[in-house]
């Protein structure tokens, strides 16, 4: 029985460039199985499982693993797996190889004006439906889906990625509507709060005018707009979305602050006032925290 690693690591024939990279911050890459033989699949950590989401049209003979199971599929069989990128998973090929298409995205490839983020879709989530074995119909489905995220990629449409999101979302969709209809719960507290949440925190973007200020800025102002305690609000937040009160709002900010250095000519003072930074030094360092690199050194990219 031989082990291999379906795109947990891989060099493909091109490396992170314009073709991958969306200048909001996020990358993308859409990929035919196919091209890729055992050989030429090398371990990289630019393309690892830390990083990415990946949606897979997968067909040979294979095992999936993920948590506690295991998913067979079947010489002939095609299967469309959702894989999380903080959820430990592996493959076992039984004979031959695995073909089908791929897409990988990081979690800063979604628009900046949605506050929705992958694992919030339930095939992302541990506790959903990942796994979604296809008929014949189903199957041609998919790979049409596949098909335009590869043309669309190729293609110089400078608004391509908005389109790529927009594959996606189709995606996504139609796997959901595959899963089998779950009884309908009421709303929890901590939903209801949650959704409070992204709702202030997605009003106060996109920022317009380097006048322009967070006013939300920290958990306790949070807390304070929605009238209950900060640890509550924590509580709820790490329930539902895996993530803390800090979090969500870094994430968040650092979002912005790569669309306004990428995109806008405010210096980085400008940038820093308008994310509510008390000095530059300190969005600085916040941001060489978050994604590794200086404010300056990103814009040089551009």
């Amino acid at each position: 029985m031989v082990q291999q690693q379906i795109l947990d690591d891989y060099s493909p024939s091109f490396p992170i460039t314009q073709q991958t990279w969306r200048q909001s911050g996020g990358h993308f890459v859409a990929l035919r199985l196919d091209d890729f033989t055992h050989e030429n699949i090398a371990a990289t950590t630019v393309y690892s499982r830390k990083d990415f989401y990946k949606i897979s049209l997968i067909t040979g003979h294979a095992s999936y693993y993920y948590l506690d199971k295991e998913y067979l599929i079947e010489p002939g069989a095609c299967a469309l797996i959702f894989t999380n990128c903080e959820v430990p998973y592996r493959w076992e090929v039984h004979t031959g190889t695995c073909g089908g298409y791929s897409c990988m995205f990081t979690d800063d490839f979604l628009p900046l004006h949605t506050y929705h983020r992958p694992a919030d879709w339930s095939v992302f989530n541990a506790n959903g439906q990942s796994v979604f074995r296809l008929d014949l119909k189903e199957r041609e489905l998919f790979t049409a889906m596949f098909q335009k995220m590869l043309a669309e990629q190729a293609s110089d449409y400078p608004h391509k990625y908005d389109l790529l999101f927009l594959y996606v979302l189709e995606c996504i969709h139609g796997a959901l509507k595959l899963e089998p209809q779950a009884e309908t719960h009421a709303q929890t507290a901590a939903d209801r709060l949650t959704e409070a949440f992204k709702t202030l925190l997605a009003d106060q973007f996109p920022l317009v005018t380097p006048l322009q200020q967070l006013h939300l800025r920290t958990p306790q102002a949070f807390a304070d707009k929605l009238a209950v305690h900060t640890n509550h609000l924590n509580r709820a937040l790490k329930t539902v979305t895996g993530k803390t009160t800090t979090q969500l709002l870094t994430e968040r900010i650092m979002q912005e602050a790569r669309a306004l250095l990428l995109h806008s000519n405010w210096s980085v003072s400008q940038i820093s006032y308008s994310l509510g930074f008390d000095e530059p030094t300190h969005f600085t360092q916040a941001f060489r925290k978050h994604t590794g690199q200086i404010p300056t050194a990103l814009r040089q990219m551009v």
